[in-house]
């Protein structure tokens, strides 16, 4: 049972946000700075985000140039178009709004790894830069020499995009915290939601001792991306899961940029004199298709592959970590900023593009809420 004063401050606000990761902080945030008045409110079932956030790679990319063509082979161009564009803007803003420095990010630029079965992408390049220079001011895509990496003869070319950077994403979310903070939003961690009354906008949190909580609320965002049928089945997405790999520290690494195989299936990175290697999700697609934590044997056999075979070949890699991250993915990739009903939202299905598009999902969810 609640106590008197626990009723009369902590269980009423103005806006009840589900979920603290990219959408839904930013969410709260972009809210909170529309309305200063009003109170806010995130829950998050997990200690640190349950889904993505801090478990990813910390790309800040908008697409390679294979993951691109694709995209342009299963989607119209106008959809493609915007979502490039939104993209893009979303990693501007938030290294606009919290600066390169706090959130680690450098611009090394990205490279995609081309090999027999890509090939037929080249010819799409000069398509492709023309479609996205009127966004980025001049082309994004050229190749370059890729001799000098290490890589097996199976890569045959390299193409460089660069304008995509890296950063780091706990820092990214510490910043997000940080703001929180000084807007005076409150943020709940260990709060697993378990259900809601939509028609009443109640949250219900089961506590230490077993009983419900029910906030109560004017709003209700929905920002539990892969998490989100659990609480509301009438959305379109299923759960990805991606694992990210990363070695001990490598004597003389001093590779710099963000690199794709596959179609952007695979990629990897140098972090701190380590080699994180992630992906590999398209071997097993149906098995990945959870919100379970754990670790597919099949594809962490396949990265060791393609990273010895493919990668570095020449190099003794001794792994020392790994993890899993769960994402949300539908029969786009554009993101679902809709209402459920006059008083509660949803922001979910970034696609694998939380980084660059967790601050302006967020935005519109604020948005669509203050209307």
């Amino acid at each position: 049972m609640l106590s008197y004063w626990e009723k009369k401050n902590l269980i009423q606000y103005d806006l009840t946000i589900v979920g603290a990761g990219f959408v839904g902080l930013s969410t709260a945030i972009h809210y909170k700075e529309k309305y200063p008045g009003r109170s806010v409110l995130v829950l998050e079932r997990g200690v640190f985000p349950s889904g993505a956030s801090t478990r990813n790679a910390g790309f800040a990319c908008f697409g390679s140039l294979t993951e691109i063509a694709g995209d342009l082979e299963s989607y119209p161009e106008e959809e493609v178009f915007a979502l490039v564009t939104k993209r893009r803007m979303g990693i501007k803003n938030i290294r606009r709004v919290f600066g390169d420095e706090a959130i680690d990010y450098s611009s090394n630029g990205g490279f995609d790894l081309i090999r027999e079965q890509e090939l037929r992408f080249m010819d799409k390049m000069d398509a492709i830069n023309a479609l996205l220079s009127p966004v980025f001011g001049s082309n994004v895509f050229e190749e370059v020499a890729h001799q000098s990496y290490g890589f097996s003869d199976q890569i045959s070319h390299l193409v460089k995009n660069k304008f995509e950077g890296q950063l780091d994403p706990a820092k990214y979310i510490q910043c997000l915290w940080r703001k929180c903070r000084e807007l005076d939003i409150n943020v709940l961690t260990g709060a697993e939601v378990v259900k809601l009354d939509e028609d009443n906008c109640r949250t219900y949190v089961k506590s230490f001792y077993g009983e419900e909580i029910a906030f109560q609320s004017r709003l209700i965002g929905l920002c539990s991306n892969a998490f989100i049928r659990q609480l509301h089945e009438g959305v379109n997405i299923k759960p990805g899961r991606g694992m990210i790999m990363v070695s001990e520290p490598l004597q003389d690494f001093d590779m710099k940029g963000t690199f794709h195989m596959d179609r952007g299936y695979i990629y990897f990175r140098n972090v701190d004199g380590r080699l994180l290697v992630g992906g590999g999700r398209n071997i097993s697609e149906e098995d990945e298709i959870t919100t379970d934590r754990g670790i597919n044997e099949d594809i962490k056999a396949y990265l060791q592959s393609v990273t010895s075979e493919t990668i570095f070949p020449e190099k003794k890699i001794v792994w020392d970590m790994e993890w899993s991250g769960t994402m949300a993915f539908g029969e786009t990739k554009k993101p679902i900023v809709k209402q459920i009903n006059p008083r509660v939202a949803v922001g979910v299905r970034l696609g694998g593009m939380g980084v660059a598009l967790g601050w302006e999902t967020g935005k519109d969810l604020a948005s669509l809420l203050g209307d």
